[in-house]
């Protein structure tokens, strides 16, 4: 967590902190150290604080898997002793195959930076899938279009991704040019969080150097893509915290190629909110928007006021959320997680 950059003392409000964990402290706490976790290890943690990088004792036991990068949590001043972690504001998190828990992403994002490039990896489904994942921990998202550079009019994907979900900002930059971080500053200020997200070789290192003014030496491992397929290979493999050097902080993740949906039906409602705001207009309540009569989701399709191919997805996320989301079954109190049997 070497900064290259001159940077003052950090305050708690710099570092992220804000009334909402404020709010969490018992009287009996307040004497507590306030560490930002930054760094997330099998058998250790460690943390931004107001007086630079701590690492964090644990407990004998203690399960790393249950924190997040940009998690809060509260230590003894002087030894810096794990006593506990606050309640998060916003928490990314994803369901692997086969697993029964989900996988933390990151926490008390503010903005999730979804990257993807003006080539082949430009995928709108993908897309879809990152947007659902930040609606649900109720996360800004920011589609950040890449190597514009590379392409003789970005203005294409950016139509297409703008598209995605009502009120989406996209932005193009080329994560290797200076004003790159001009371009995402809004979002960067004193403070605010940014997590970056996208699949390999899309330029999220790239950016990441660029956002945080690293020097060559703390600069992140940076690879370039297939030219057959535009595939790139993981060059991040763990999730970290970095200083911006305007003042806020960036999350870097490992890319996602695969990322199931689980959990998410509130984050899938908001994505694409013009199927369900169009359901209740339907004669039958428990329309499919497949081939009832009076389907006012089929009559926006023939009205050419909503794209056929957006209703597909829809249906497909919607059965793989059903399918994926554990559900609870067993006495009151005694409640056992299990999966939806596939049909």
């Amino acid at each position: 967590m070497t900064q290259s950059f001159n940077q003052p003392p950090l305050s708690l409000t710099a570092l992220g902190w804000s009334a909402f964990f404020g709010d969490q402290l018992e009287p009996d706490e307040t004497g507590f150290a306030r560490l930002r976790i930054a760094t997330v290890h099998r058998s250790r943690l460690t943390a931004e604080s107001e007086a630079g990088p701590v690492r964090i004792n644990l407990p004998i036991h203690a399960n790393t898997t249950d924190f997040a990068v940009g998690d809060w949590v509260l230590a003894d001043a002087e030894t810096h002793m794990f006593r506990r972690r606050l309640e998060r504001k916003a928490l990314l998190q994803r369901r692997t195959e086969g697993a029964r828990t989900q996988q933390l992403i990151a926490a008390n994002v503010d903005t999730l930076f979804i990257v993807t490039s003006c080539n082949d990896d430009f995928n709108p489904a993908r897309l879809e899938r990152y947007l659902a994942l930040a609606n649900e921990a109720g996360t800004n998202s920011v589609i950040v279009l890449t190597k514009v550079d590379q392409v003789a009019d970005a203005a294409r994907y950016q139509q297409e991704a703008a598209a995605l979900q009502r009120g989406l900002t996209v932005v193009t930059l080329n994560a290797k040019a200076p004003d790159a971080a001009t371009v995402l500053a809004p979002w960067c200020g004193l403070g605010q969080t940014v997590a970056l997200v996208g699949s390999s070789g899309v330029g999220k290192s790239t950016l990441l150097n660029t956002l945080a003014a690293k020097s060559r030496e703390d600069a992140q491992p940076t690879g370039g893509i297939r030219e057959g397929d535009a595939k790139g290979r993981h060059t991040t493999t763990s999730r970290s915290l970095h200083a911006i050097a305007g003042g806020g902080w960036v999350i870097d993740t490992p890319g996602m190629r695969t990322l199931h949906v689980s959990d998410v039906a509130a984050g899938l409602e908001t994505l694409f909110a013009e199927i369900t705001e169009l359901a209740p207009h339907c004669r039958f309540r428990d329309c499919t928007h497949a081939h009832e009569p009076g389907c006012a989701v089929q009559a926006a399709i023939r009205a050419g006021t909503l794209d056929p191919a957006r209703l597909d997805r829809w249906r497909k996320l919607l059965k793989e959320n059903h399918t994926n989301t554990p559900v609870q079954s067993g006495p009151r109190g005694n409640k056992i997680l299990g999966r939806r049997k596939r049909r």
